[in-house]
């Protein structure tokens, strides 16, 4: 592992320790404006917890060391930013190169899991990270075990091969669009271009086909589960998503939606952790944002990717951003309560695929796909710096990334049909 990288990493933890520490000092003394600005700023929580006086503790504590150093002639590593930058705590500071070859230094380790007969379209994690479901072009769907996988990632593993793939399910008749997992229950759902939604119960090792389906009127091109599990939103070619009683496939539409255009087809639905809110990527790049009860549009980000299409928009865990991806080659994050554009990661090309942006399982990275290179692109999510590039080992760039909701491990799907599985080294 090349060194400047961790020393990135461990600079990246121990600034948002700090930003956390500010943060909650301001809070906590009533300072509640300011406390505000700062977490906006540095994308903290603002219920960050924190130890009462923890900021003052430590600033003592560290004024103390450095006096006491300062009269024994010595210079304290921990203060000495110099051109290394801050340490962090409890760490043994490392030099810092003048260029970093991230490409010979990956963080994971990368392996193919399986193949489609045609091009991997999608892919979803189960909410606690067991399982992971793939869905291609050729209309199956892949259900891996991802203990297995780790297994099968073992070197020289005594119990011989071990195949990760679980389930395969064929039931649609045309490309699968995108999937879910029910948040309690085992029912991945998959929207396809046949215009249906379709329910897979994986506890049943011999089932092949779906048990339930919702026949839409449009092609179905995302899918997003409520936190209840009692309802799901579809977007679709229609402008206005689909929202589903699942007990009795009732669908609603909005009654206060704002004039969309014809362009208005919706690439990606999610609702946020609570299911307060839910976002949509459309077609004409606009992010729009809707309440999750009522289904009225609370903001309209027009042109949020320009005239390019909005390709995917995923909310943090606070919900109070929402991470939006678009062929305009950018990726941008916004603010929830005011619409606010917060920050940009520049530099990775797509163009082309209706590609995501996902943060990592604790959104202190933002990952993506520069399809010019074929690599996987990752920025610091506060300071939007590149901090790695690397090789997607596909042939062809990937169309669709998904990250772990619970570790460091995501999926690449591939126009070359594969799926490879990436794995935190550390």
């Amino acid at each position: 592992m090349d060194n400047s990288f961790e020393q990135t990493l461990q600079d990246g933890k121990l600034y948002r320790q700090v930003n956390s520490l500010i943060v909650a000092h301001l809070r906590d003394n009533n300072l509640t404006q300011a406390a505000n600005v700062v977490a906006s700023a540095t994308m903290t929580p603002l219920n960050v917890e924190a130890t009462p006086n923890k900021l003052l503790e430590l600033v003592a504590k560290g004024l103390a060391v450095e006096k006491d150093d300062s009269l024994r002639g010595v210079s304290s590593p921990l203060y000495d930013m110099g051109a290394s930058g801050p340490v962090a705590y409890g760490s043994v500071p490392a030099p810092r190169t003048a260029a970093v070859d991230f490409r010979a230094s990956q963080r994971h380790e990368t392996r193919h899991l399986s193949e489609h007969k045609n091009i991997a379209r999608c892919a979803r994690f189960s909410p606690d990270g067991r399982f992971v479901a793939t869905g291609s072009a050729d209309t199956s769907i892949k259900l891996f075990e991802v203990a297995k996988i780790k297994q099968m990632m073992l070197p020289d593993s005594k119990d011989g091969p071990v195949r990760p793939v679980i389930r395969t399910f064929y039931d649609h008749i045309q490309p699968i669009n995108d999937l879910d997992f029910h948040p309690q229950s085992t029912i991945l759902i998959s929207g396809a271009k046949d215009h249906t939604i379709k329910f897979f119960d994986f506890s049943k090792a011999t089932a092949k086909r779906a048990y339930r389906v919702i026949q839409d009127t449009h092609n179905v091109r995302s899918v997003s589960f409520h936190p209840s599990g009692d309802f799901l939103l579809a977007g679709t070619d229609h402008p206005i998503a689909h929202l589903y009683d699942i007990n009795t496939f009732q669908c609603y539409l909005s009654a206060n939606a704002p004039e969309i255009g014809v362009n208005g087809a919706i690439n990606q639905v999610r609702y946020s952790s609570t299911g307060g809110m839910y976002v949509t990527a459309s077609k004409d790049g606009a992010i729009r944002l809707w309440d999750g009860v009522t289904a009225n549009c609370v903001r309209s980000i027009v042109g949020a990717h320009g005239t390019a299409e909005a390709t995917s928009a995923n909310f943090t865990k606070d919900e109070r951003y929402v991470l939006s991806c678009g062929k305009d080659s950018t990726v941008k994050l916004w603010e929830v309560g005011s619409g606010r554009l917060v920050k940009q990661y520049l530099g990775a090309t797509h163009t082309r695929l209706r590609c995501q942006a996902v943060f990592n399982d604790t959104e202190e990275f933002i990952l993506s796909i520069d399809e010019l290179s074929n690599e996987i692109f990752i920025w610091d999510a506060v300071t939007t710096e590149k901090v790695a590039r690397w090789p997607s080992n596909h042939i062809g760039a990937p169309r669709w990334l998904e990250h772990s909701p619970v570790e460091a491990a995501f999926v690449s799907c591939g126009t070359d049909r594969s799926i490879r599985f990436w794995k935190g080294t550390i």
